[in-house]
C-alpha cells in the first residue's frame, strides 16, 4: 500500500511531532475524516480554530502539495472495506501488518489521552467516587462491558456498586435517585439519547453524574462533571476498539485514585478480598495432574 493510501495513519503517527496549531487541524481530521474530505480550507480552519495558512503549513508538514491534494489523499485513505473494522487497517494488510497497526493505534490513543486528561478533573472525580453513598455504572453497547468491569473494580472499596446496561433499568434507577448517589455514565460519543436523558433525570433528583465521554457532547453538558475523552475513532462507522481500551484505562486511574485517597488503613480490607480467592486457584508452582 503506497503512502497516499496511508495518510490517516501518517497523521496519527505524527500527532506528537506537530505544533499546537497543526495538532488541532490533525485532530479535527481524525475525528471525522469523511467530513474533512468535503470541507473547504476555510471551513476546516474554522472548525480547528486556526488560520488558513496553518492548514497549508500542516499540508507541507505531511509532504502534501496543498489542501486539494490533502483532501484527495484523505478520500483514498478511506477507500476499502477494512476501514469499517478499524481506521488503522487497510484492505490488503497481512496479519503481521494489522497486528502491528492495531496495537500501535491503541498505544498512540492511550498516550494521547494521558496527555489530555486534566489532573484537577481526575481529583474532582475521585472526590465524587469516595463521597458517594452508592455508585451506578451505566453503559450501552461496547461501553456496557466497561461498566461491568468498573463494578468489579469499585466494589472492593466497600461501596454499594452496581452496573446496568439495560436502558429501562437505568431509567428506573435514575428516577428514584437521591442526593449522595453517583451515576457514572460511560459513552464514547456522548450522543446516545437514552443516556443523556438518564443523566438529566438523575441530576433532577439530586444525584451527581460523572461522565466518561466526549468533550462538549450532549452527555458531557448534562453531567455534574465530565472527564473528556478524545474522539480518535468514528464509531458511527468503525467497530469500537481503542475507545473501549481508553475507557478501561481511565477507570483504572480512578480506581487508583480512590485507593490512594482511602490511605494505608484501607489496605487490610483489600488484602482480605485478595486472600479470599486463594483457595480457588492452584498454586503457581504446582503440577496439576491430568484427569
Amino acid at each position: 500500500m503506497d503512502d497516499m493510501r496511508n495518510l490517516l495513519e501518517q497523521i496519527r503517527q505524527r500527532l506528537d511531532d506537530l505544533n499546537k496549531a497543526e495538532r488541532k487541524v490533525a485532530e479535527i481530521i481524525l475525528q471525522d475524516p469523511q467530513q474533512a474530505t468535503g470541507c473547504s480550507i476555510a471551513a476546516l480552519a474554522q472548525a480547528a480554530g486556526v488560520s488558513e495558512p496553518t492548514v497549508n503549513r500542516f499540508c507541507r508538514t505531511l509532504n502534501v502539495s496543498g489542501y486539494p491534494a490533502l483532501k484527495l489523499q484523505l478520500a483514498q485513505s478511506l477507500v476499502g472495506g477494512a476501514a469499517y473494522v478499524s481506521q488503522a487497517v487497510e484492505a490488503d494488510d497481512r496479519p503481521e501488518a494489522y497486528v502491528r497497526k492495531i496495537f500501535g493505534s491503541t498505544i498512540a490513543s492511550l498516550e494521547s489521552t494521558c496527555k489530555t486528561l486534566d489532573p484537577q478533573l481526575i481529583d474532582k472525580a475521585v472526590d465524587l467516587l469516595t463521597q458517594a453513598r452508592q455508585i451506578h455504572f451505566f453503559g450501552l453497547g461496547a461501553s456496557a462491558s466497561v461498566a461491568l468491569d468498573a463494578q468489579y473494580k469499585f466494589f472492593r472499596f466497600n461501596l454499594a456498586v452496581a452496573a446496568q446496561s439495560d436502558v429501562l433499568m437505568q431509567r428506573m434507577l435514575a428516577s428514584v435517585a437521591h442526593t449522595g448517589d453517583l451515576f457514572v455514565i460511560i459513552s464514547y460519543t456522548g450522543r446516545t439519547r437514552e443516556l443523556v436523558e438518564v443523566a438529566r433525570l438523575a441530576r433532577g433528583n439530586g444525584a451527581s453524574v460523572l461522565g466518561l465521554t466526549a468533550a462538549d457532547s450532549p452527555l458531557a453538558r448534562a453531567c455534574t462533571l465530565s472527564l473528556n475523552l478524545p474522539l480518535r475513532e468514528d464509531t458511527d462507522i468503525y467497530m469500537p476498539m481503542t475507545s473501549r481500551i481508553i475507557q478501561l484505562a481511565v477507570l483504572d486511574v480512578l480506581a487508583a485514585g480512590v485507593t490512594l485517597r482511602r490511605g494505608v488503613d484501607f489496605r487490610p480490607h483489600l488484602r482480605k478480598i485478595k486472600e479470599s480467592l486463594a483457595q480457588t486457584r492452584y498454586p503457581a508452582d504446582d503440577d496439576v495432574a491430568e484427569e
